[in-house]
């Protein structure tokens, strides 16, 4: 490629940057802005931050939040690593269509996985509760931890897993000391998706989320609806920060686990 290609898609891809982050830069930025009006500058503060933790309905939803977050991902991540696992031992064709159903809430848009769960439990006569919204997280979430488990157990081989088998180790030995160490940085990286998915869902919460179990993506939506304040822009960066920190320990898990290449000896 030329040094004029080379310039075009530098300068392409300088603008699909500024596109993208820059709406994020400036709500990080009049997040410290000291006024209300959210139109001009008045100066840097952190009042607003300050004042989220005098918030009652702000920590209301956040303790809404974390608790589905932390429910959702351990459930997700135990079904999730066990799906990829059962997979794992079935023919080609046959988990074929078992991964397309697994990667179905993946694909399918937010608002008719919300919709959908809405009439199953207005079917069910399942009043929306904390409850409903944590089955509705994991139903996505589990995809997403399968996705990540089956991609290491793909890149694991059986090697030693059968090589712990020949030297008379049983099938709980074998998974205890050779599939479950391969497999832990999957594991962890796939819960961390997960617990960023749950903490930032609003589409999804927004169908099946009770009077009582508002999210913090829920109550920023509400809020906006009224306008938008500094105080929404401090609690909209400090989403975007965890998240961010989330996705990062993630993809270095994810990473970590490549990068171990020299396997420990086999304790049998």
């Amino acid at each position: 490629m030329n040094k004029r290609g080379s310039a075009l898609l530098g300068l392409h891809s300088l603008l699909m940057m500024v596109f993208l982050y820059l709406p994020i830069l400036m709500i990080v930025l009049y997040s410290f802005n000291n006024t209300r009006l959210s139109g001009s500058w008045e100066g840097f503060t952190f009042d607003w931050y300050l004042s989220l933790l005098d918030n009652r309905h702000v920590k209301e939803a956040l303790i809404n939040s974390l608790s589905i977050a932390l429910v959702s991902t351990a459930v997700s991540t135990v079904l999730g690593t066990l799906a990829a696992l059962s997979l794992r031992t079935l023919s080609r064709r046959s988990r074929g269509g078992l991964n397309g159903l697994l990667y179905l809430p993946v694909i399918i848009p937010d608002i008719i996985m919300g919709l959908s769960l809405l009439v199953l439990f207005s079917q069910l006569q399942l009043e929306l509760s904390k409850l409903t919204v944590m089955i509705a997280h994991i139903t996505f979430s589990l995809s997403y931890v399968y996705v990540v488990v089956s991609a290491r157990l793909a890149n694991m081989g059986r090697q030693l897993e059968e090589a712990a088998m020949d030297l008379g180790a049983s099938g709980w030995q074998t998974f205890r000391h050779v599939t479950l160490p391969q497999i832990a940085p999957g594991m962890i990286a796939g819960a961390l998706i997960a617990f960023t998915l749950s903490l930032d869902d609003f589409m999804v919460s927004f169908f099946v989320a009770g009077p009582s179990s508002t999210t913090l993506p829920i109550y920023i939506y509400g809020q906006v609806k009224r306008g938008i304040s500094p105080e929404i822009n401090a609690l909209c960066t400090l989403l975007i920060l965890v998240s961010v920190i989330l996705i990062l320990l993630a993809q270095y898990m994810l990473n970590r686990g490549k990068g171990q290449k020299k396997q420990k000896a086999l304790p049998f």
